[in-house]
Order: structure tokens, then sequence, then C-alpha cells
């Protein structure tokens, strides 16, 4: 289920349009873009049944642009980030970002039942980063809390960071990378992610990773 409520969470913020999403304000843009994933899905008989293509297709066309990667990343890797060079930095935020949506891409044809209530966010005036509440209310279950961390940048608002019932998902990854960096270095830590993504396995909980600005 945390894996379900981590998928929604890259998907909430989908189908608005760019010139949308450019100007909307961050809780509005969550309130709407989840009506439209959770509607896309429950319409569409492929998804629900998990076609891969498909499922890949629409995470990467849908999902993707709304999200800041690379701020991911290097929240994810955390101080080891500084040490990284260019080219190992585009090389971790390639595969963590293949990582995400790979396990993301595993899950989400399991939306059914789920309501999601979006709390107002709190945006002053000039306020480049802020927190969107939502409260996941499932059938049978206990309602539980997911926040998006957001900046407001150039593109409009982009998530950063999820707190699924208070946890993190940069700082779930954060100790596993930076133990994997300890052993291996940076470069061990990308072939680490870049062999997990070459597997035919599918993916599972999160790695530890520490992403840091």
């Amino acid at each position: 289920m945390r894996r379900i409520l981590a998928t929604l969470a890259l998907s909430i913020a989908t189908l608005v349009p760019a010139h949308a999403a450019t100007d909307a304000a961050p809780d509005a843009l969550v309130r709407k873009s989840i009506d439209e994933v959770l509607s896309t899905i429950r319409a569409d008989k492929e998804l629900q049944n998990g076609n891969p293509k498909k499922v890949q297709a629409l995470v990467e066309e849908k999902v993707i642009p709304h999200f800041d990667f690379t701020r991911m990343t290097r929240l994810a890797v955390g101080r080891s980030w500084s040490q990284a060079s260019d080219a190992q930095k585009e090389a971790l935020t390639r595969e963590f970002q293949a990582l995400l949506v790979r396990t993301y891409s595993t899950s989400i044809s399991q939306y059914r039942n789920q309501v999601i209530e979006v709390k107002p966010a709190r945006v002053a005036a000039g306020d480049k980063d802020t927190l969107v509440k939502t409260l996941v209310i499932q059938p049978g279950g206990q309602p539980i809390p997911i926040d998006y961390g957001m900046e407001k940048s150039d593109r409009g608002w982009k998530v950063y960071d999820v707190l699924v019932d208070g946890v993190s998902l940069v700082t779930t990854y954060r100790s596993s990378f930076n133990d994997q960096i300890q052993k291996s270095g940076i470069d061990g830590l990308v072939k680490t992610l870049a062999d997990r993504n070459r597997s035919s396995e599918a993916p599972k909980a999160p790695v530890k990773v520490d992403l840091k600005k």
C-alpha cells in the first residue's frame, strides 16, 4: 500500500497543461491533477491491467515534467553531491529518476477507489517553498497523510519531496545511498542503481538515499 501511495505521490501533478501549471497555486495544481489522474486510470483497462508500455508512457509523459528530479537526487545523495563531478551528477540523476519511474510504474495500475482530500496550502506572496498536505482515504483502511514539498521555479511549482505518513521519500533513500558511497564511492552508487534498473526484477522498497540542495 505504501508503494501505491508513493505512486500516487508522483502521479499527482500529471494532466495539467504546461501554461496552467506555471500559473497555478500549488494546492490548486495538486487538487486538479488528482482528479484527472485517477479518472484516467479508472477509465483505462490497459492501465488497470498493468500494460507495461502504456504505464511507462503515462509516467514519462505526465509525471516527470512536474518533478524536480535533479533536486531530489541532490537531496538524496546529501553531502557527497558536492564531491561528485558533473558527469557523476548527471549519471546519478538519470539512474535515480529511472529507479523511481520503474518503481511507480509497477504500482500505478493498482489505483481503484481511493479518495484524496487536499488541504489549503499556506503560501504568502513571494513564497518559493511550501508543503501541500493531502489525506488519502481508502475503503476499509485508516486515512494516510501524504504531503508534497514543492518549490516555485520559473517553470511553476515543482515537487522535490514526498512525505508518506510523515516519512520523507528522499530521507528514506539517504542512508542507503550514503552507505553505498562509503563502501564503493559515487561510481559504486551509480553502478548499483544502474544494475537495479537493468534487472528484470520489479523494483521494491527504496534503497536508502540522501538529497540536499
